[in-house]
């Protein structure tokens, strides 16, 4: 079975948010292990690129923490820079990440980015969209994606 891991900045303020969390990894327990890891966000109180730059390079140590113990894992960073996939590469990535390893890690930065050392730690950038979502909803949409490709590979009629 693989793990999946979602290094994630920030808690989950919305209690509909978990509603939709707690759904999809009931659903995607069926098919792998699903762990979430929030990394304490730090606030940027002010418009301001230092604190932007401190906030991101504090997330970005812990995140790096995290990324360091799982050496052999094949690590994801959503990133707006990153390649867009269809739900279909999704389901590939998983598929190979099974046969290749018994972990699969998706980072999702805060507010404030994902610090250049995290991306270069990851071997894969994926990009949502070019549009920009919450990082809240970004991980419920990860989640939705993931059950979406366990679906495909396993030939359910979940994905039309």
């Amino acid at each position: 079975m693989l793990t999946i891991q979602i290094v994630c900045v920030g808690k989950m303020s919305q209690k509909w948010f978990q509603a939709g969390l707690n759904e999809y990894q009931k659903r995607l327990g069926a098919f792998d292990r699903i762990i979430i890891t929030e990394i304490p966000e730090h606030k940027v109180t002010e418009d301001s690129n230092s604190q932007r730059e401190e906030a991101i390079r504090k997330e970005g140590e812990q995140i790096l923490k995290v990324l360091s113990s799982a050496p052999k894992a094949k690590k994801v960073a959503l990133c707006v820079e990153g390649k867009e996939f269809t739900s279909e590469q999704l389901a590939l990535l998983v598929e190979d990440a099974k046969r290749e390893t018994s972990k699969l890690i998706f980072v999702i930065g805060g507010s404030a980015g994902l610090a250049e050392d995290v991306k270069k730690a990851c071997e894969i950038g994926l990009s949502m969209s070019k549009m920009t979502f919450p990082h809240q909803m970004a991980r419920m949409i990860l989640m939705e994606q993931l059950y979406r490709a366990e679906t495909i590979n396993s030939g359910m009629k979940y994905h039309k």
